[in-house]
């Protein structure tokens, strides 16, 4: 991907902003579990900043926990849908490649789908400079296991609509967690987890989900609305009620740094 299609894609969202909250995974208590355990401490109480935060999906969890929770979104239209629904989190304009926080002022630093939108040989010392000594720095992605048949067929399909240009979001064995710290001479220790869990959606939010994701939003419209109407077709047959069952497998990778 070059520099100029991966800004794209990631200014993307800002004008969907709405579609994405609406419609987007968000994450089971068993992954903050994950957190805790492999950070050395309770999320109650800790100072995060949860980075490339979105429209708030995993903030308002990590709020619920008991965290004491301040936000950094980089773009317009997330930030507004932020707003919106996380109107009492603090909210501040930034990304991870120059954290607009002050050194050792948080216990943890959150990407939830974000990191990769990072620059790691900068974003890895941002996160040094900004955690408290003994902090962490979570990461996390929900991804398509690929022991589903159906969602390897659909993968297969999102990947043939679009040429074999993108790869797709499936599986997770074969990731090397080291996968994440591309050009870091000095990767910090890390361990990670892998988490399964499903929910049950109608097949018109799941092809939502599908549509806000930035390979979808970048191509025009009319192209978009075509294969996601075929796809509606090939669901129904699987799931003739309309309800669709999506299983993720959320990869978690913490570090300390």
């Amino acid at each position: 991907m070059t520099a100029s299609s991966h800004a794209t894609r990631a200014h993307s969202f800002n004008a969907a902003a709405a579609q994405y909250a609406a419609n987007r995974p968000s994450y089971p208590p068993a992954l903050l579990d994950a957190i805790e355990e492999l950070a050395g401490r309770p999320l109650a109480g800790a100072r995060v900043a949860d980075i490339g935060a979105g429209t708030g999906i995993a903030t308002a969890l990590l709020h619920a926990r008991g965290a004491e929770v301040i936000a950094v979104e980089p773009g317009d239209g997330m930030a507004t849908q932020f707003r919106h629904t996380l109107p009492d989190i603090p909210l501040v304009r930034g990304d991870g490649n120059a954290l607009p926080l002050a050194d050792d002022s948080v216990d943890l630093l959150t990407y939830a789908q974000a990191w990769h939108w990072t620059d790691p040989t900068r974003s890895v010392s941002e996160a040094r400079r900004v955690l408290r000594p003994g902090g962490a720095l979570a990461l996390w992605w929900n991804r398509d296991p690929a022991d589903v048949p159906w969602i390897t067929e659909q993968s297969e399909r999102v990947r043939h609509h679009f040429g074999g240009r993108h790869g797709n979001k499936q599986g997770v064995a074969a990731i090397r967690t080291e996968d994440a710290f591309p050009g870091v001479e000095d990767i910090p220790p890390h361990a990670h987890r892998v988490v399964r869990w499903s929910r049950r959606i109608p097949v018109d939010v799941h092809l939502a989900n599908i549509g806000s994701h930035s390979v979808f939003l970048v191509q025009d419209q009319e192209t978009t609305s075509a294969f996601l109407a075929e796809e509606r077709e090939h669901l129904l047959r699987i799931f003739p009620d309309g309800t669709v069952e999506e299983v993720y497998d959320v990869l978690l990778i913490v570090a300390t740094c």
